[in-house]
């Protein structure tokens, strides 16, 4: 799958953040996209998530073979929120995206990888934010989808456990298009990815 950015542009007040972009995403290797504080690298995942509608130029996906997917591609995606549902456990969570794909033992595996067994059947609300954050992670990750928009997904994360989660994506990602921000340069070199400046 490519993703391919032509001219994109996004105004927001008079003032552009993103100013005629022209990027190349692929599957073969995970992007990483890094800039200061309003350089437009949240707005750019929201337009691809197509949550926001660019202002000038435009973007098209294509598949390996060269057919259209504009509009088709199912993506995942984690936030800068975590966008949990709070009522619910970390697996019901997991549950609303993955439906009958997975079944509940399958997913407390997956869980296991990232968060201590005790969580699993809890609700997420009495839960730490590093832990809401594993969860919103695996959840993106589990989900069935051909790519994943990651927006700053280790925020709030430790050490140990921001190199927990990375190595958890690199390797379910694996395959799928993979489009994720960062403020950390050493998050690149961990994932595997290219790095681009905004």
């Amino acid at each position: 799958m490519i993703i391919r950015l032509n001219d994109l542009t996004k105004i927001y007040n008079h003032q552009r953040i993103l100013d005629r972009l022209n990027l190349t995403f692929t599957d073969e290797a995970p992007c990483c996209l890094m800039g200061p504080s309003g350089s437009g690298k949240t707005t750019l995942l929201r337009i691809l998530l197509g949550l926001e509608r660019p202002d000038g130029g435009s973007y098209s996906i294509t598949g390996g073979n060269g057919s259209d997917l504009t509009g088709s591609v199912r993506f995942a995606a984690v936030f800068q929120e975590d966008r949990l549902c709070e009522a619910f456990t970390p697996v019901e969570n997991i549950q609303m995206v993955t439906g009958r794909a997975l079944s509940g033992e399958q997913i407390r595996g997956e869980l296991s990888r990232l968060l201590p067994p005790e969580c699993f059947d809890r609700p997420v609300w009495t839960m730490s934010g590093g832990m809401k954050r594993r969860t919103a992670i695996c959840r993106a990750v589990l989900a069935q989808s051909q790519a994943l928009l990651m927006d700053e997904p280790f925020t709030g994360l430790d050490e140990d456990n921001r190199r927990l989660a990375i190595r958890y994506i690199r390797e379910k990602a694996a395959g799928r298009l993979l489009i994720l921000t960062t403020h950390q340069e050493e998050d690149v070199e961990l994932i595997g990815g290219r790095l681009v400046r905004l």
